[in-house]
């Protein structure tokens, strides 16, 4: 098979469309035939050198993909050949084919197109787990959605206003705030004109945050957090360390958590494969009835994947890339 190989940790032009052997599914996963696979910034930081795979996990990138079944390993009776699905993976989606753990396995849902359903497992296993598993948000609280308009951003802010929750979002560009207030976020906050601790404050604080920056938000997030308000971090474009004021969390009683996807064990109470049955019970139907939906910035040939990376590097980009193969 061809897949997308990284010549040297560097810039986009570091990937090479190359051959690799084709994986063979081992006992309990089965062997996907991919259509698609979504570009996330973590493949980003794994082409620089500094994001390497779990122990175990393909050295070829790609963190979600959809396609169609082709080989089942043994003991696998949930999936059957020919089925369309999509997947969480620990690496391997910029491919021809990936062997995948079934209880990282989704049926694509129903309405949605196969190439479009790559972008979902990563953003909908990621919001799930860390709002709503983590972070217990419910219905009628207010959830502050840093980034609104990537791909998690999108999806975080139309599946809270899904299940009952008043949404915040921030965003930069005009089109950008735009698509926020579209998916239901109000109010949307321009991060370059305003502070979004102030608009938060006005609203009684958020009591769920989901943030991507890091340290660089880390002070102005624990202000913006309401008494027994939980600031959920995904992310470090902002940098990784900061100082944290202890005082402001036994004060209002805050909780702050920081989990990765990626590196998660397959099993167990914080496993994937319990993620991904949870997003199959939770939130699958609310993308098969239309109020949650895959955005879509960009379709681009899975050879041409540096040009993806180029493009996601730059900014402005609404939703996901997805790579075609």
């Amino acid at each position: 098979m061809y897949a997308i190989a990284i010549r040297e940790p560097g810039e986009p032009d570091v990937l090479q469309w190359t051959e690799q052997p084709t994986p063979r599914p081992a006992a309990g996963e089965v062997l996907v035939e991919v259509a698609a696979a979504g570009v996330n910034r973590a493949d980003l930081l794994q082409r620089q050198g500094f994001y390497p795979p779990p122990q175990g996990a393909s050295e070829i990138l790609g963190l979600e993909c959809s396609g169609t079944v082709v080989e089942l390993g043994e003991g696998v009776t949930d999936f059957a050949v020919g089925d369309q699905v999509c997947a969480l993976l620990s690496g391997g989606g910029y491919a021809q084919q990936v062997a995948v753990p079934a209880g990282q396995v989704l049926p694509v849902p129903s309405g949605v197109d196969l190439v479009d359903a790559a972008g979902l497992p990563e953003v909908a296993c990621t919001v799930w787990s860390n709002v709503f598993v983590e972070a217990g948000l419910r219905d009628g609280q207010l959830l502050l959605v840093h980034g609104g308009s990537g791909g998690i951003g999108t999806f975080a802010i139309q599946l809270g206003r899904a299940l009952g929750a008043r949404v915040a979002a921030t965003a930069g560009s005009a089109d950008s705030r735009k698509l926020c207030a579209d998916l239901g976020a109000d109010p949307v906050i321009s991060y370059r004109d305003e502070d979004f601790v102030h608009v938060v404050k006005r609203l009684g604080g958020a009591d769920v945050i989901l943030d991507n920056m890091g340290a660089s938000y880390l002070d102005r997030n624990i202000s913006a957090l309401a008494p027994d308000g939980h600031l959920a971090v995904i992310g470090m474009q902002g940098g990784r360390k900061a100082e944290l004021d202890l005082g402001k969390l036994l004060a209002k009683r805050n909780r702050i958590s920081a989990l990765g996807l990626r590196g998660r064990p397959l099993d167990g109470p914080h496993g994937k494969a319990a993620i991904v049955a949870g997003v199959r019970e939770r939130v699958w139907p609310l993308i098969e009835s239309g109020e949650v939906r895959t955005i879509v910035h960009s379709r681009v040939p899975l050879p041409e994947a540096s040009r993806a990376h180029a493009t996601l590097e730059s900014g402005g980009v609404h939703g996901k890339i997805l790579l075609v193969s």
